[in-house]
């Protein structure tokens, strides 16, 4: 008895009648269109967690060499992580960062 070779197809594509203009049109295309942008956003914090693990690998590995011989993957995942996290996605940039402090005229 042999075993059965299948392949699972998922379908990974926004839906087809999700209209941005006017989400509320159609309730089941905004809940699909929702579960399709959580979906892509674990997928991007996962290949984050995976290339921060090849980093630590590397560093321990590489020793004192690690800022040459680790950089490629430094670079990699410094790209991957910028934009990804939960509530980041449309914010601009001076937002990401810490808050600037302000300044309070004493009079």
């Amino acid at each position: 008895m042999g075993r059965k070779s299948f392949k699972v197809e998922f379908d990974e594509s926004p839906p087809d009648d999700f209209d941005p203009a006017n989400p509320y049109k159609d309730p089941v295309a905004m809940l699909e269109m929702r579960e399709h942008l959580v979906r892509e956003k674990w997928i991007q914090i996962e290949k984050c967690k995976i290339l921060r693990e090849r980093v630590k690998w590397c560093y321990r590995v590489e020793g004192i060499n690690h800022l040459q011989k680790c950089r490629h993957l430094v670079n990699q995942y410094l790209e991957s992580t910028r934009g990804v996290g939960w509530g980041k996605d449309h914010r601009p940039h001076s937002l990401h960062g810490p808050k600037p402090e302000t300044v309070v005229d004493e009079e």
